[in-house]
């Protein structure tokens, strides 16, 4: 095949779903979702940000979490939205390239961003004498920053290299958004060093982070277990379930698109697999915070006190 300039030609993105009256009321699901993890998570960080009962290390870190679910969403659908609607599929290679940035960001760094709150957890049930010093503000800094530039640097490199690869087969990228795994089939040179940077890339963000949440919570459950106070154990026990809750959803899908062969991949499975980590995750979170939480629903009424018209 001729080999395809990618300096002035767009690629194109042949969506998620049919240009029919079905594609249009799945498409409108999907709006609605975004509508909803939008307002859910800008709503969770605002929240955070205004109570001040709430302007503790775990809230800060959760905080860091719902602004990470924002921008993981807002950067697929709305381009995905707007080339159905507009009935055009491509996508320039400066947007792509933008798309992939902060969608490989999001990915490496919210997965260690759940690693720190499940390592706040762990000191405040099981050491919680020592949590003023474990998690001083310097280190709940640290804890915020070191996942924002690690995941900056990782998506950094992923991006200039898959999009200064040489792409001489169709530009017709099999995915609703630019993502690495639809990506590289299209190139025309043997990839198999970088698809196996790929799984060591993804391994150190992925499977590092689950270990270190593993091991957290091994520990919290055994303390839990020990505790005289019913209270205390229930209180414990709600908090570290939503949070290993909300980390399979995260590590599940992800997981099993990026560690199979590329053998074995189905564009077809890839693409619904993404819908769950890319869409419904970023709307579930905050629901799950925020119904298993009394705190939040605390801060909610109290919030919603101070903007509410008072009756004289």
């Amino acid at each position: 095949m001729e080999k395809w300039n990618q300096t002035s030609s767009d690629f194109i993105l042949l969506g998620l779903f049919p240009q029919n009256q079905t594609g249009l009321l799945l498409l409108l699901l999907i709006l609605l979702i975004f509508i909803l993890a939008s307002v859910g998570n800008s709503g969770m960080t605002a929240l955070i940000f205004l109570d001040p009962r709430l302007h503790t290390p775990m809230y800060f870190l959760l905080s860091q979490l719902s602004l990470m679910d924002l921008m993981y969403i807002s950067t697929t659908v709305p381009k995905m939205v707007y080339n159905f609607l507009s009935g055009q599929k491509s996508i320039s290679f400066l947007a792509c390239a933008v798309q992939m940035f902060f969608f490989l960001t999001m990915a490496g760094s919210e997965g260690l961003i759940l690693a720190s709150m499940a390592y706040d957890r762990f000191v405040a049930i099981c050491h919680p004498l020592h949590y003023p010093i474990r998690m001083s503000k310097r280190m709940c800094l640290k804890m915020i920053l070191v996942p924002w530039t690690l995941g900056s640097i990782n998506s950094l490199a992923h991006t200039f290299y898959i999009l200064h690869l040489p792409y001489c087969r169709s530009r017709a990228i099999n995915h609703f958004f630019c993502d690495v795994p639809a990506m590289v089939p299209l190139a025309c040179m043997d990839t198999w060093v970088y698809e196996y940077m790929v799984f060591v890339s993804t391994g150190l963000f992925l499977i590092v982070p689950f270990l270190g949440i593993t091991v957290s919570y091994g520990r919290v459950i055994f303390t839990i277990f020990h505790m005289q106070s019913k209270e205390g154990r229930r209180k414990a026990f709600t908090t570290c379930s939503t949070h290993l809750t909300v980390v399979t959803f995260y590590c599940a899908p992800f997981a099993y698109t990026y560690f199979r062969p590329k053998n074995l991949r189905s564009p077809a499975e890839d693409k619904n697999l993404a819908v769950f980590y890319t869409i419904l995750t970023p709307m579930l979170n905050p629901i799950i915070y925020s119904l298993r939480n009394k705190e939040v629903l605390g801060a909610m009424r109290r919030v919603w006190g101070l903007f509410s018209p008072r009756k004289k």
